[in-house]
């Protein structure tokens, strides 16, 4: 089930669209999927080097590197059981179209950070769970797995946010939420995990 504070954060569902097309490209979906895990532990990686004086920062973001990393390794474990090759594929334009209104002065640079780190679990949930129901047992299982650790990485990301910011920022996250759903609703060329319908 998606929780439900996600379905309220995100501002719109994935296109019926998107999902006709993950249907249809399901390696694309697997490689990509396996590099967002990567990426994403990445991003954990480095926002703990950037930011060592913030010890739940170090605790949470340790935590979800090693975590993101396993998913990674499940998502190959599948490809290579279905015979996907790893290949490399241009990222989707997704994430860009969150930073580049990322704000570089800190502390707002870090909340900006966290606030985008936030939609993309989010996002990811969403994907999760409408793809679940149209893949084959094997897949939607483990994609319907992955529901409770993206909600929960939704949910560490927001609540560093609001403690880290010192102030409200209920704004910032609706102006976020509004490109975030721009970004989903764009259509895109190609087609990625987190890009849009394609054109």
């Amino acid at each position: 089930m998606l929780p439900p504070e996600i379905e309220r954060f995100l501002l719109c569902p994935t296109p019926p669209a998107w999902i006709e097309q993950a249907l249809h490209h399901q390696d694309i979906l697997l490689i990509d999927h396996a590099n967002c895990e990567k990426k994403a532990a990445s991003t954990a990686m480095a926002l703990l080097f950037r930011y060592i004086e913030r010890s739940e920062l170090q605790y949470r973001l340790s935590r979800l590197a090693r975590e993101e990393l396993r998913h990674f390794e499940q998502v190959s474990a599948l490809m290579i059981k279905r015979g996907i090759p790893y290949r490399p594929v241009s990222a989707s334009l997704y994430a860009q179209r969150l930073h580049k209104h990322m704000r570089s002065a800190e502390p707002h640079k870090l909340i900006d950070t966290l606030i985008i780190g936030a939609f993309i679990e989010a996002r990811s949930c969403e994907r999760f769970y409408r793809l679940a129901p149209h893949l084959d047992e094997e897949l939607g299982h483990f994609y319907r797995s992955l529901l409770k650790s993206e909600a929960r990485h939704y949910e560490g990301y927001l609540k560093m946010a609001r403690d880290y910011a010192g102030a409200p920022i209920d704004e910032r996250i609706a102006f976020f939420a509004d490109v975030e759903r721009e970004a989903i609703l764009t259509p895109d060329k190609e087609f990625r995990f987190h890009s849009g319908a394609a054109a």
